[in-house]
């Protein structure tokens, strides 16, 4: 995980208004809002990385409830369309959006259905999808 972020903050693009990374009391916060518990390795990406930019993906933050990144306003707008309730996103992409389970394992979903390809932990999604593109 730590060579992950470190890779990310390599990486990472200079903004104008660069993005910050939160609390764990704001963790909590999101959590509280979505009614359930986030898995481990997203909670230690935004601890630690959810302030990174980085290519056209824009992976869910905790810091900022005005962010359009802000993770419960993105899960809830992906709820709205019929992602099921047992996962959390973690990043819109176009109409679809990639979450993750309980168990920590990534998938994409859009229209209803989840797509072949799954990742077993976010940072196996962070490396295959985020890095790659």
């Amino acid at each position: 995980m730590n060579e992950i972020i470190e890779q990310l903050r390599e990486l990472s693009e200079t903004v104008p208004v660069p993005l910050t990374l939160p609390t764990f009391e704001q963790i909590v916060d999101v959590e509280e809002q979505i009614l359930i518990s986030l898995p481990n390795d997203l909670k230690e990406y935004l601890l630690f990385g959810s302030d990174v930019i980085y290519g056209a993906l824009e992976p869910v933050t905790a810091s900022d409830p005005y962010s359009h990144t802000y993770l419960p306003e993105v899960t809830s707008y992906a709820w709205s369309l019929g992602m099921p309730r047992d996962v959390v996103a973690i990043c819109q992409q176009g109409e679809g959006f990639y979450c993750i389970d309980q168990d920590g394992q990534v998938s994409f979903w859009q229209d209803d259905d989840f797509s072949e390809d799954v990742w077993e932990s976010f940072w196996d999604w962070v490396e295959a999808v985020w890095l790659a593109q």
